[in-house]
């Protein structure tokens, strides 16, 4: 059953939480949640990374995070944000066809922005209905009015603005007056990930770009701290999925054991594929996906109950997922990256980061990993507020936190 929260019960919950008065949203903290795309959970271990373990050391930090799955990008950032896995709030992968109206989501069309796509309650829905301003800067969903609402400021994703420029419009955002001021801000960076799928995880470069990014964390971090009202302000660092090697001679062509008429939608993406049959050759599929090798494969409704996915529709008939380092492409032709990541979201290489500092947050604390979907109710209990039913569980994340039961 699709886990979405109707627009309808929405207002609902939301009802009596309309008479927070603006005054008492301006007395909430601030919060600033940023996410480094495929920052894996022991790159820190790997590399030099002082600013992400300053964190740790003014705050807290998890061995790791688990994601979603699959672990890709879009599905476990909105995973983030509503506390949902992918199989309930419907944003199944980067890219993928809607049964009931053949249309295909992909991060570069217009179906991106059709709110019929997205389920759940967005964080920043949850505290805009309750009259307290949120921003963000390029997070998966923020640009798509859903159930209604969108951050009160936000900005349209593109690559060509620098990483650090970014940084200067939160600040601004910060530096406005208070009864403008947002006080829940999402930031998306695309790095490391878009340097890794080039180089790969393991290789020399790789080291460049994790230093970057963690400069970056550090450049946050101090302009933050040099605002006058720094003492109010969380900075929670996350991921949203690992990153694995790949290698030229791993690779699966899928069309090699089920042709493309075979198929009622063309098929794309790795490691993880849905695939719908043409009439006629449900049974066929069947009984090729089991001859794929370096694959594990179910009819999406019988994906292993670990995984938490298959009964959305949009998972279609069948879900493919390639064995880790493993690729699946559909053309022999076709050339793999070198670090990829949608894999099964048990293989550590998938883990991401957690660190926090901040008022709230315990000093110099190592948490347990815990699950991407738990950090909506973290972020409710910073601001003392209830959110829609979801998946996560405040309990997995109440240790992080400086008062707890």
């Amino acid at each position: 059953m699709l886990k979405t929260i109707p627009y309808a019960l929405f207002i609902l919950f939301l009802t009596g939480s309309l008479c927070v008065a603006a005054a008492h949203a301006q007395n909430r903290p601030y919060v600033v949640l940023l996410s480094l795309d495929g920052f894996r959970w022991d790159f820190p271990d790997l590399h030099a990374t002082p600013h992400l373990n300053a964190i740790h050391a003014n705050g807290v930090k998890a061995v790791s995070l688990k994601p979603s799955f699959p672990t890709k990008t879009f599905p476990n950032h909105y995973s983030i944000i509503t506390g949902l896995y992918p199989d309930h709030h419907g944003i199944v992968a980067n890219r993928f066809v809607d049964p009931h109206t053949d249309k295909t989501f992909a991060l570069s069309n217009a179906e991106k922005t059709n709110p019929d796509y997205y389920g759940g309650a967005p964080f920043w829905a949850v505290l805009e209905k309750q009259g307290i301003k949120t921003a963000s800067y390029n997070w998966p969903g923020s640009e798509t009015l859903i159930q209604g609402m969108q951050p009160a400021i936000w900005k349209p994703y593109t690559e060509t603005i620098p990483l650090a420029q970014r940084i200067d419009t939160v600040i601004h955002w910060l530096q406005l007056p208070v009864d403008q001021r947002p006080r829940f801000i999402s930031i998306y960076f695309e790095e490391p990930d878009k340097t890794l799928h080039r180089v790969g995880p393991e290789s020399p470069e790789a080291g460049n770009i994790i230093r970057y990014t963690d400069s970056l964390v550090g450049l946050l971090h101090n302009r933050l701290s040099a605002l006058p009202f720094a003492d109010s302000i969380h900075l929670i660092v996350v991921s949203d999925h690992g990153m694995t090697t790949l290698s030229a001679e791993k690779n699966v062509v899928l069309h090699d054991y089920i042709p493309e008429h075979w198929l009622r939608y063309p098929a794309s993406g790795s490691p993880v594929l849905f695939i719908k049959a043409a009439p006629g050759y449900y049974d066929s599929i069947a009984a090729q996906l089991k001859k794929i090798p370096h694959t594990k494969s179910w009819p999406s409704a019988k994906v292993p109950r670990k995984l938490r996915f298959g009964k959305n529709e949009r998972a279609l008939d069948f879900t493919i997922v390639a064995d880790k380092g493993w690729t699946l492409i559909t053309q022999p032709h076709q050339k793999p990256e070198l670090g990829n990541h949608g894999y099964d979201n048990s293989i550590r290489d998938m883990y991401g980061i957690f660190y926090a500092t901040g008022p709230s947050f315990r000093k110099n604390h190592t948490a347990k990993t815990f699950r991407n979907i738990d950090i909506y109710e973290l972020l409710a209990s910073l601001y003392g507020i209830q959110v829609p039913p979801n998946d996560g569980n405040a309990k997995k994340t109440k240790r992080l936190l400086k008062k707890h039961p």
